[in-house]
C-alpha cells in the first residue's frame, strides 16, 4: 500500500510500528523503541517518499511578487535613513500586503 507523509504522519505509533515491522531496509532497524518524528522519517525513507509536505503557491506569479517585495526592501531601506516616516509606512505596509497575498495563495 502507497502511503503519503501527511498519512503517516497523522498515524499513531502503534500504526507506525506496524508499518515499519513489514519493511525490510536499514533506516527501520530498531523501529520499535523509536518515537514518533523518527519514526515516520525512517519509514519515509524506506519507502522513498518526500519526507515533508511541499506546498505551491496558486493564482499568481511568486517570482514576480517575492521580486517586487525584494525591491520595496531597499526603498523601505532608503525610507529609513533619509527619516521619511510616511514613506516608511507607506512601503511597510506594502510589503505586508505582497507577503499576505504569497501566503494566501499558498495551498
Amino acid at each position: 500500500m502507497a502511503h503519503t507523509y501527511h498519512e503517516l504522519h497523522e498515524m499513531t505509533v502503534a500504526q507506525l510500528r506496524e508499518i515499519a515491522a513489514d519493511i525490510d531496509h536499514e533506516a527501520v532497524h530498531g523501529h520499535t523503541t523509536m518515537h514518533k518524528e523518527p519514526l515516520v522519517l525512517a519509514i519515509c525513507t524506506a519507502l522513498g517518499i518526500e519526507s515533508h509536505e511541499r506546498h505551491e503557491v496558486v493564482g499568481i506569479n511568486k517570482a514576480k511578487v517575492k521580486g517586487q517585495i525584494r525591491v520595496l526592501k531597499i526603498e523601505r531601506q532608503a525610507a529609513l535613513e533619509a527619516r521619511d516616516r510616511v514613506e516608511l509606512h507607506r512601503v511597510q505596509h506594502q510589503i505586508h500586503r505582497l507577503k499576505h497575498r504569497l501566503r494566501k495563495a499558498t495551498m
